[in-house]
């Protein structure tokens, strides 16, 4: 994977302005953040750990530059010290993180940051935005890939995303997720992901006649995939038998369905593909498809052999926004929390560890970092005195295979489409409970 771009001034004003008066009160202690979610969306059984390669390439090469030194000084807020300090600023702390395609739930850490108190808080904001959008889209493709029940997924979402940015990070986290092939050629070109498409309503619509529109693409692109309901679906399918039997060549590989009816065109263009001896000739459905549609297509036994998905995926549709946080959990040896109402934290920092039966999960127990427990630990080491580490660096393929096996190994209940009963357990350990109390009383007391 390619470096990001890296612009330091991508980040919200407060943590410059806390970074100064932290920095004029001598309080650059050791401290320890952690990023996760406080609750998962309603219609989600679990999420789906992504952005990480994004975050530590972030952090590696975070530097800020003359010009943005420069536009930090014109705004008058800032002292020439604490300029002087962001010229030189290199982030040096450890990451320990949920491993990308990792399925995990509500208040277990993705990330946990340990740094001087500067520079783990300045990073705040941009962890959080690198996160929070690949995290979704990974989780809804894991439901879409479900839901079409091993048939292929293409992410058609780039025209849908919020910017050239977003769509390749959606793209990158539809894949590891289980989407077969994406739309966009960036993201092919920049993470290896097998690229795939058709054809536009509007090619067939610049002829004067459909026929010519297939002929002068098939010429062109003999086994590609045609659009056949611009007009009318049937008259389309019979003319492109027509042209394949009137060529003598082969067929194109499949189809396009992007209106309508979906699983009545479906059943008539099968029909119609099967009595002219086209069998090989697949049906690709598409337009609005989310993973409820889709899993209506199937019930209904649709003969449908893969779906394209655009905007439902490219912006996670029903749960755009994460309740993803960035909170302080340890700072100058002793464990921090907030209080607030419906906003409490647990303190220092944190392991959670996952418990099977046999090839099963069967729950999460969330810990200390130290401690001994029972199952795997999940978080793992990814970055050391500002460096990654590397057994870090996983290819995309990798992850992605990570993430089917670790989602098999759910319990069923939770990879279906409807909220799971009883929810999947994360149990909070003994010790950390402890820990919790103590520093409740402390802050009280205080």
């Amino acid at each position: 994977m390619a470096a990001p771009s890296v612009h330091a001034l991508t980040t919200d004003l407060y943590q410059l302005t806390m970074l100064q008066a932290y920095l004029e009160h001598g309080m650059q202690a050791p401290a320890t953040f952690e990023l996760f979610t406080r609750r998962l969306p309603p219609n989600r059984n679990f999420l789906i750990a992504a952005g990480l390669e994004a975050a530590l390439d972030y952090l590696e090469h975070l530097r800020f530059e003359d010009a943005d030194i420069e536009y930090l000084e014109s705004l008058g807020r800032f002292s020439s010290e604490f300029l002087d300090y962001l010229r030189e600023f290199r982030f040096s702390g450890s990451v320990d993180a949920l491993p990308e395609g990792t399925p995990f739930f509500a208040n277990e850490p993705l990330l946990r940051v340990h740094a001087t108190l500067p520079e783990a808080q300045l990073v705040e904001t941009r962890l959080l935005n690198l996160v929070q959008l690949p995290t979704a889209v990974a989780s809804k493709a894991a439901r879409v890939v479900v839901a079409a029940d091993g048939r292929a997924v293409i992410d058609f979402g780039l025209r849908h995303a919020h910017g050239a940015d977003a769509s390749l990070a959606a793209s990158r986290a539809a894949y590891l997720a289980g989407v077969q092939a994406t739309s966009n050629v960036a993201a092919g070109q920049t993470f290896g992901i097998p690229v795939a498409g058709t054809m536009a309503h509007s090619f067939v619509q610049a002829h004067d006649r459909e026929r010519e529109a297939f002929r002068h693409f098939m010429a062109t692109f003999p086994t590609a995939a045609l659009l056949v309901d611009t007009y009318d679906v049937e008259a389309g399918m019979d003319t492109v038998i027509e042209l394949v039997r009137d060529a003598g060549g082969p067929a194109p590989t499949a189809v396009r369905l992007d209106s309508g009816d979906l699983a009545a065109h479906a059943r008539r263009t099968r029909r119609q593909l099967d009595e002219a001896g086209m069998m090989q000739v697949q049906i690709i459905a598409s337009g609005n498809l989310d993973e409820q549609e889709i899993a209506r297509l199937i019930t209904d036994g649709a003969p449908i052999d893969s779906f394209g998905v655009g905007a439902a995926l490219a912006v996670s549709e029903d749960a755009p926004c994460l309740d993803v946080v960035y909170k302080l959990v340890a700072y100058d040896g002793r464990g921090r929390m907030k209080l607030a109402a419906q906003k409490t934290t647990l303190p220092d920092p944190k392991q959670f560890f996952r418990q099977f039966d046999g090839a099963a999960a069967t729950h999460d127990v969330l810990g200390l970092a130290d401690e001994q427990s029972e199952g795997q630990p999940l978080l793992e080491p990814v970055m050391r005195n500002g460096k990654r580490l590397p057994a870090s660096r996983r290819s995309l393929d990798e992850i992605r295979t990570h993430a089917e096996r670790s989602l098999a190994m759910l319990p069923a209940r939770l990879r279906s489409l409807e909220p799971a009963t009883p929810p999947y357990r994360v149990e909070v350990s003994v010790a950390l409970g402890e820990a919790a109390e103590r520093t409740r009383r402390r802050l009280q007391e205080q």
